[in-house]
């Protein structure tokens, strides 16, 4: 089988033909009649929980221990199983394809941000830029009552039928930690003569004690009273902490007080601590600065799991007869793997997306839903159509998801309507919509890196996902939309030339690639993408080539390491050549595991006995530079860099950390006595 064109959206997203269209049956299956169910019961209410970054693996472990016993009563009464998520995995985009039902091409919300127009600044997403009704404007439109707390790009809160309270609810608040933002709570609830009732529930992370905390994390008097600040691991997780209590409290609060016959809440606290310290679950042998850091978090993420599970154990307490309890989650987390990059470890975003796993989990109890059923194959798309299954409303065709049949114990028929999208969106007439954006927020996100991550933003995911779909005409016309703004984005150009291969345009796509190599000589979709024009051209060695230098600048860049093991054998081109490079790669990478594990000493021991071995080996030197600036020596880190160089010249990564570490070494020279 060919390989094929990548986007930057879809590097680590690529899937086989027959796996994809599998997906695709899955996804289409139909929604008639199931027999031997009972018929459908009258409409009861529905409660949607979800908890950001929940992983199926480790529920799974952790539930074996007996340490997660309501999420055992769940699995043993009700239906589960995992659900499969969608690239990029940014929370925006996935949590309102949960809610609408809909492609992110549909619904237009492609990243954390978008760019305010008018000033040029970057701004969180807000509700207004959602472009399709979501599951609260369907069910008010209809009727029915709901209510929101939480939800991903919900602010300003929306007009609905209930009570929004929207995802800025606990932003506001910073202030009192120090952190400057907006006082003003224009947009941040609806209606908004709830406003005081509301937010006089919510806690800040001043309101934690220190008791409460050291449940998670081990820390000291002095480090717990330091002043708030996001850029801070603890300040940080005090912030996850009490805005998940505040969230899961407000969230019960209006299900007793209103009972409607949806409550949708969302939980963030899971997913913040397994970036900020999921390379520390369960990871044994840690030296130095990993060392330290697991001595005070590293139980934090397991006792946060144990916080979701006493969560949903006191939603449970709500389900009676004529309740169904939905729990699920975007996406999880391969827990305890350590960076290929041990410097990204002193990050405040530690697991990066990369270390996201692709499916998270969906679990159905109460009403209407089947005892210890499993479900297969769901998608975000399908939560939505189910959903309204369970509040009595049909679904859309135009929603593409199925009904999580397998999960009902009632008949379900495939009637669905044509859509609900007409006349204006439901809460168009939105609270207050011009109000200031809090800066806390853009600060959060910062801290965890989402405003400088490799997943490119808006537009472009939502270019990208055109040409996922096979809309390659499209996405060619979106991708020169970008870059007639950003001419000089090499990312973009790569795209593009995925694009413009996948139609055929070959020479159109190479003159693209030439361009984009020339602005950005690092990102391997290129040599990629120039691979699988010259392997379907016949060119299978230089095709080999192009793979081998996209996996050699991006050793973990899955479609070329692929390509590579299909045409060769082996994803490893262009290493050892002889017996003692051979024996001096192994050696380095006992090296580079001691160095994941933060005991440089020992990683320097091993490589200074892998220079003996083969002292013109450009790869050991590049290991010396690593280590040696984790040891806080640039100037050796630079002597070893520039031995790398002479040895491969012309390696444009080996180019650009040079110049960086020079940098480096250049600022902490003492300068001379006078």
């Amino acid at each position: 089988m060919k390989d094929r064109m990548s986007t930057q959206r879809s590097v680590t997203s690529l899937l086989p033909l027959a796996a994809a269209a599998l997906a695709a049956v899955v996804a289409t299956a139909s929604t008639t009649t199931i027999s031997g169910c009972a018929p459908k019961p009258d409409s009861g209410k529905v409660i949607v929980l979800g908890l950001d970054g929940l992983d199926p693996v480790a529920i799974d472990q952790l539930m074996a221990e007996g340490r997660m016993p309501n999420f055992a009563k769940l699995r043993q009464g009700g239906a589960y199983g995992r659900l499969l998520s969608s690239r990029p995995i940014l929370s925006p985009i996935i949590w309102t394809t949960l809610a609408t039902g809909r492609e992110p091409a549909d619904h237009n919300i492609g990243h954390f941000v978008a760019i305010n127009e008018k000033t040029g600044e970057q701004i969180p997403v807000t509700s207004q830029m959602r472009e399709v009704k979501a599951i609260w404007n369907i069910l008010s439109e209809k009727g029915k009552s709901v209510d929101v707390v939480g939800w991903w790009a919900t602010w300003p809160a929306e007009a609905i039928n209930g009570t929004m309270v929207s995802d800025h609810t606990c932003y506001h608040f910073l202030f009192d930690e120090g952190v400057q933002g907006a006082q003003d709570t224009a947009g941040v609830i609806y209606p908004p003569e709830r406003e005081n009732e509301l937010l006089s529930r919510v806690r800040r992370p001043g309101d934690l004690s220190f008791e409460k905390l050291s449940r998670f994390v081990d820390v000291s008097a002095s480090e717990f009273n330091a002043p708030f600040d996001f850029a801070d691991e603890l300040g940080h997780f005090k912030w996850a902490l009490a805005t998940a209590e505040t969230y899961a409290d407000i969230g019960l609060h209006l299900i007793e007080t209103r009972g409607s016959d949806m409550t949708l809440v969302y939980l963030e606290g899971v997913d913040s601590s397994s970036h900020l310290f999921g390379h520390l679950f369960r990871n044994e042998g840690l030296v130095g600065e990993l060392a330290e850091q697991h001595a005070r978090f590293g139980d934090t993420v397991e006792r946060m799991y144990e916080f979701a599970d006493e969560v949903v154990g006191r939603y449970l307490e709500q389900v009676d007869e004529n309740t169904t309890l939905v729990v699920l989650s975007d996406h999880g987390f391969q827990l305890g793997q350590l960076h290929e990059d041990p410097s990204k470890t002193r990050d405040m975003r530690r697991v990066s997306e990369r270390f996201h796993r692709i499916e998270g989990i969906l679990y159905m109890y109460g009403r209407g839903i089947k005892n210890y059923a499993r479900i297969d194959g769901a998608t975000l798309l399908d939560v939505a159509p189910t959903l309204l299954t369970l509040v009595g409303l049909s679904p859309a065709r135009d929603m593409p998801g199925r009904v999580l049949t397998e999960a009902l114990d009632f008949e379900v028929t495939g009637d669905r309507v044509a859509t609900y999208e007409t006349g204006s969106r439901a809460g168009a007439d939105l609270a207050k919509a011009n109000a200031p954006v809090d800066p806390a927020i853009l600060e959060h996100l910062r801290a965890l890196g989402y405003l400088d991550t490799d997943s490119p933003t808006g537009e472009r995911n939502l270019a990208a996902l055109h040409f996922e779909a096979g809309r390659y005409e499209q996405a060619v016309e979106e991708f020169n939309k970008l870059l007639a703004a950003t001419p000089d984005d090499g990312a973009m150009r790569a795209s593009l030339a995925g694009a413009l291969g996948a139609l055929g345009r070959y020479d159109e796509a190479l003159e693209e690639l030439g361009r984009a190599e020339k602005l950005s000589p690092l990102n391997p979709e290129i040599y990629h993408n120039r691979g699988v024009i010259l392997e379907r051209r016949g060119s299978k060695d230089a095709a080999v080539a192009e793979y081998a230098k996209a996996v050699k600048y991006s050793p973990e860049y899955e479609p070329s390491r692929a390509a590579l093991v299909r045409l060769t054998g082996s994803a490893q081109i262009g290493g050892p050549t002889d017996d003692a490079q051979r024996l001096a790669a192994l050696i380095a990478e006992r090296a580079s595991s001691a160095a994941r594990h933060g005991d440089y000493a020992e990683a320097m021991k091993q490589l200074d006995e892998a220079t003996r071995v083969a002292p013109d080996y450009a790869l050991v030197y590049q290991y010396r530079a690593n280590v040696a600036f984790l040891m806080g020596d640039p100037n050796a880190a630079v002597t070893a860099l520039e031995r790398a160089l002479e040895l491969d010249p012309g390696n444009a990564l080996f180019e650009r950390n040079l110049a960086h570490l020079r940098g480096v070494a250049s600022s902490t020279q003492t300068p001379p006595a006078p």
